[in-house]
C-alpha cells in the first residue's frame, strides 16, 4: 500500500472545520490576564509626557508598562547577523517615536474590555518631527541580503550593454503589502515555579528558534534556554508575518514575570500592519542589452527598498536574476533607504515576488523590441546549467514546464500584435511569465514511536503554517513503515519534540519529510531485529536487512511475503511497549544534553551549515512557467483575470491535493499582487491610510478563474531520499509579471507600477481607441 502521491484528505481537516482545533487564542489558561497595546499616532518625535495615571485607576487594571517603568531589554541581534530577529530594537526602552504605531504603552488587565478601555485612558503628548518618507531619499547598501553580498556582478555588464544590438531600460515600482492571516497573531505567556516559562505562540518560525530568541531578549543564556517552552500546534497562515521575533512576542513575557500570572495579547486586525512586519515598497531599474537574434549579453538589475531604523530587511529582489537565464555578464545591487516605518520582513516569495515583476515584464517587452513571441524569448535564453554559481541543476523541467503550459493554455491562438484579440467588448491578452524559487534544505530532526497495538506516534518540532504538514508526514511515515495512515499520529509545534528548523522558504517537506523517512525506516529496522531473533516469529533466523513491508504493518520476506510478522506480534511477544528512533536531516547540530532537542547554535551557523550539502556540486531550485489571460473593459479600464494555466516542476509530489492548495494559493496572491493590494503612505504624515482589511483590497472568489495546476512530478533525488522540493512560494513568483504582460497584450498599455488599475490603464482616450 502506498500512500505518499496520493490526494489523502488532511488528517486535521475534521478538527478545524467543527472549531475543535486549538489555535493560540483559544488555549484555556487559568488565572489569566489580557494585555492591549497602546501605539503612536505620530511618525516620528518624542514623547514629552504619558500620563498613565486614569488607566492604572481603571476597573481590572493591574499593570501598565511604558518606557518609564518598563524593565531594560537587549537590542537583539538582526536575522542576518545570526540572530532570530527582524525589529532589533525593543520596545518601551527609550521616549523616541521611530514610526507610526510603535509600541508605546501596555495595558494589563482581568478583562480584554477592562485592558481596552483602559488604554483610551492613556494622555500623549509628543514632541512631533518631519518624518523620512518615500525612496527617493539617500540610499545605503545594506549589510547583507539572505546572507549575501548586496552587490553581485559577473562578466562586464556595462561593456555587455555598450556592444548590445538592442537595448531597454525601464523602471518597475511594488508598494507597501500587507501578509493578512485569517488568525491574528498572539501569545500567552506563563512563568511557572521557578524559572520556568511556558509561551503558546502563532509560531511560523519555529518553536525552538522562538525560544531561542526569546532567551536572546530576555537575557537568558542560551545553555539555560530549554527551561523556556515554546508551543504552537495550529496555525492560521503566516506567510512571513509570524516568523520571527517582535516585540509583541516579549511584551507578555515580560509582564507575566512582573505580575506572577499569565498573560495573553491577541493583535488586532490593525495592529497586525504596524506590528509584525510587511513587504516592501522597491522600485527596480532594469537594464537588459541583447543580440538581433534574441541572445540576452547583459542584464542590470538594481532595487531599491524599504530601510527602517528599528532593523533591516532588504527585499532580495534580485535573488533570481544572475541564475534565471543564460547570460554573460550581469550587475545586480540591492540598496535601502531609510524610512520613519516599522521593519519590513519576509512576505511569501520574499525578493523573488517583486523581483519577478520586473524581470519577467522586461523580458516581455525586450520581446517585443525584437518581435518575438516572449516564450520563444525564454527559450533562446534557456539556461542548462546555473550561470550564477557554474554548476549543473540537481534537476530542472522548466523547459517542460513552458512546453505543456504552453499547449494546455493555447499559447499558439495568441495573436501577437497588442489590443488585436476580442470577445466582444472585452479587450482579450495573453500573458506568460518564468517561475523559480530558491526552496532551501534546513536542519531537522524526528522521532519515530512504533507501539505494541500497531499504531505509530511520530514527532517532530516544525510547524504546520497550512501547507498540509500533519497530513504529508503522516503520509511519509505510513508508507515508510507499511501501515495505514489512520494508524499515524503526526505530533509538531512544541519544544519537547527533537529540533526542526522552521518551514520557511519553502522548506517544511523537504526538510522534515526525509528526518520523518528517516526516523520511521530506523524504528522499522529496529523491530525487524527482533523479529528475526525471536524464535516464535516466521521470520526467526532471517536476515533484518532483507525484509520489505506488506501493508497492515507486516513486515514479510522479500523473496516469500506469505512469511511475515507484524509490528504489534513482534512486540508483545517481547513484553515490549513500544521501540523508538529518532533521526535527523541536514546538518546534525549538537545536542544540549539538559534539554533534549535544543540546539543551542547560533541561527547564522545553522543557516550557513544547511547549504553545504549542494556547495560545489549542484544547484536546485523549483520551476515553473506561468501563463494567464485577462479580459479588459475598454471603457472602465477593468481587469480581470479569466484563465490562469501554472505548471511546475517540484520534484516529487507527496499529496497532490495539498500541492494544489499551496499552487491555488500561491496564484492568487499573485493576482492579489497584481491588481489590488496596496498599502499607501500619507506623503506628509508618514502613516498608513488605511491598516486595515477596509481598506486593502484582496482577491475574493469572483476575482479567482478556474485555475489550472499541473506538476511535472519528477522525483529529484538529488536533494534529498523522498526526491521532494517546494511548492509554497513558488507559484507566487512571476504571477504578476505574467498578468502585466497579459494586460499590456490586451491594450498596448505597458503598466510597470503596481497595482494595475483603471487609473494606470484610462488616460485621455478610451483603450478601444
Amino acid at each position: 500500500m502506498t500512500s505518499v502521491g496520493t490526494p489523502l484528505v488532511r488528517v486535521d481537516g475534521l478538527l478545524k472545520a467543527t472549531g475543535t482545533a486549538e489555535y493560540t487564542a483559544d488555549i484555556p489558561v487559568d488565572d489569566l490576564t489580557h494585555a492591549v497595546l497602546l501605539q503612536a499616532t505620530i511618525a516620528c518625535g518624542r514623547i514629552i509626557e504619558i500620563d498613565v495615571s486614569a488607566a492604572e485607576a481603571a476597573p481590572g487594571v493591574v499593570l501598565v508598562l511604558t518606557h518609564v517603568n518598563a524593565p531594560k531589554l537587549p537590542r537583539m541581534r538582526a536575522y542576518a547577523k545570526g540572530g532570530n530577529a527582524q525589529q532589533t530594537v525593543p520596545a518601551l526602552q527609550d521616549d523616541r517615536v521611530r514610526f507610526a504605531g510603535e509600541t508605546i504603552a501596555m495595558v494589563v488587565a482581568e478583562s480584554l474590555q477592562d485592558a481596552q478601555h483602559a488604554a483610551t485612558l492613556i494622555r500623549v503628548e509628543y514632541e512631533v518631527q518631519e518624518p523620512a518618507v518615500g525612496l527617493l531619499g539617500d540610499s545605503y547598501a545594506p549589510f547583507k541580503v539572505l546572507g549575501q553580498p548586496p552587490d553581485y556582478h559577473r562578466g562586464n555588464a556595462e561593456h555587455g550593454m555598450e556592444t548590445a544590438d538592442v537595448t531597454l531600460e525601464q523602471t518597475y515600482r511594488t508598494p507597501v503589502q500587507n501578509h493578512n492571516p485569517m488568525e491574528p497573531h498572539a501569545v500567552i505567556a506563563r512563568w511557572e515555579d521557578g524559572d520556568g516559562l511556558t509561551v503558546y505562540e502563532t509560531s511560523q518560525g519555529g518553536v525552538h528558534l522562538t525560544r531561542m530568541g526569546l532567551a536572546e531578549a530576555l537575557g537568558i543564556p542560551m545553555r539555560k534556554a530549554g527551561s523556556i517552552r515554546v508551543v504552537s500546534k495550529y496555525l492560521g497562515g503566516g506567510f512571513g508575518g509570524k516568523a520571527f521575533i517582535w516585540p509583541r512576542n516579549i511584551l507578555p513575557v515580560v509582564a507575566a514575570h512582573l505580575l506572577g500570572r499569565p498573560v495573553k495579547l491577541e493583535l488586532t486586525r490593525a495592529q497586525m500592519y504596524t506590528l509584525t512586519g510587511y513587504r516592501s515598497e522597491t522600485l527596480q531599474r532594469v537594464q537588459l542589452g541583447a543580440s538581433a537574434d534574441g541572445k540576452i549579453n547583459s542584464i542590470v538589475h538594481e532595487s531599491t527598498s524599504t530601510g527602517s531604523d528599528m532593523g533591516e530587511f532588504p527585499e532580495p529582489c534580485a535573488h533570481l536574476t544572475p541564475m534565471l537565464y543564460a547570460c554573460p555578464n550581469v550587475k545586480t545591487t540591492h540598496r535601502l533607504v531609510r524610512q520613519n516605518v516599522g521593519v519590513p520582513t519576509f512576505t511569501r516569495a520574499p525578493g523573488e515576488g517583486p523581483g519577478s515583476f520586473a524581470v519577467e515584464s522586461a523580458l516581455d517587452e525586450l520581446a517585443s523590441e525584437l518581435s518575438l513571441d516572449p516564450l520563444d524569448l525564454r527559450l533562446r535564453n534557456y539556461a542548462e546549467t546555473d550561470p550564477e554559481h557554474d554548476r549543473p541543476w540537481s534537476s530542472k523541467g522548466l523547459r517542460e514546464c513552458y512546453s505543456e503550459g504552453a499547449e494546455r493554455f493555447g499559447w499558439g491562438a495568441r495573436k501577437p500584435e497588442p489590443g488585436s484579440m476580442r470577445d466582444g467588448r472585452w479587450l482579450v491578452g495573453y500573458g506568460m511569465a518564468t517561475a523559480a524559487y530558491s526552496s532551501q534544505t534546513w536542519p531537522a530532526f524526528a522521532r519515530v514511536r512504533i507501539r505494541s497495538d500497531g499504531t505509530v506516534l511520530v514527532r517532530c518540532a516544525t510547524a504546520d503554517i497550512g501547507t498540509g504538514t500533519y497530513t504529508v508526514m503522516t503520509q511519509v511515515a505510513a508508507d515508510a513503515l507499511g501501515v495505514s495512515p489512520r494508524n499515524v499520529t503526526f505530533e509538531l509545534g512544541d519544544t519537547r519534540h527533537p529540533f526542526a528548523f522552521p518551514p520557511v522558504s519553502s522548506s517544511g517537506a523537504r526538510s522534515v519529510g526525509p528526518a520523518v523517512h528517516g526516523a520511521a525506516l530506523a524504528a522499522r529496522k529496529k523491530v525487524a531485529k527482533l523479529a528475526v531473533k525471536d524464535r516464535d516469529s516466521p521470520l526467526f533466523g532471517a536476515n533484518a536487512d532483507g525484509l520489505q513491508t506488506t501493508g497492515d504493518g507486516r513486515l514479510a520476506l522479500t523473496d516469500d511475503p506469505s512469511r511475515y510478522d507484524t509490528y504489534a506480534d513482534v512486540l508483545r511477544r517481547r513484553g515490549i511497549d513500544h521501540v523508538e528512533e529518532r533521526k535527523g536531516y541536514g546538518i546534525m547540530p549538537t545536542l544540549h544534553a539538559s534539554a533534549p532537542g535544543f540546539v543551542p547554535q547560533p541561527i547564522g551557523r545553522l543557516i550557513r551549515a544547511a547549504t553545504r550539502p549542494f556547495a560545489g556540486r549542484y544547484s536546485t531550485y523549483d520551476f515553473g512557467a506561468q501563463f494567464v489571460e485577462v479580459r479588459v473593459d475598454p471603457d472602465l479600464g477593468i481587469v480581470r483575470v479569466s484563465r490562469v494555466v501554472g505548471v511546475y516542476d517540484i520534484g516529487r509530489v507527496l499529496n497532490p491535493r495539498t500541492a494544489r492548495n499551496q499552487a491555488v494559493g500561491g496564484i492568487t496572491w499573485g493576482i492579489g499582487m497584481a491588481l489590488m493590494e496596496k498599502t499607501s503612505t500619507h506623503p506628509r504624515l508618514g502613516k498608513y491610510a488605511s491598516p486595515n482589511l477596509s481598506g486593502y483590497l484582496v482577491p475574493t472568489n469572483a476575482d479567482v478563474p478556474d485555475i489550472d495546476v499541473h506538476f511535472l512530478d519528477q522525483p529529484d533525488p538529488l536533494v534529498n531520499p523522498l526526491g521532494v522540493k517546494g511548492v509554497g512560494e513558488l507559484t507566487v513568483v512571476g504571477m504578476a509579471a505574467a498578468i502585466a504582460n497579459a494586460v499590456h497584450h490586451a491594450t498596448g498599455r505597458r503598466v510597470r507600477n503596481l497595482p494595475i488599475g483603471p487609473s494606470a490603464l484610462l488616460t485621455e482616450h478610451r483603450l478601444s481607441e
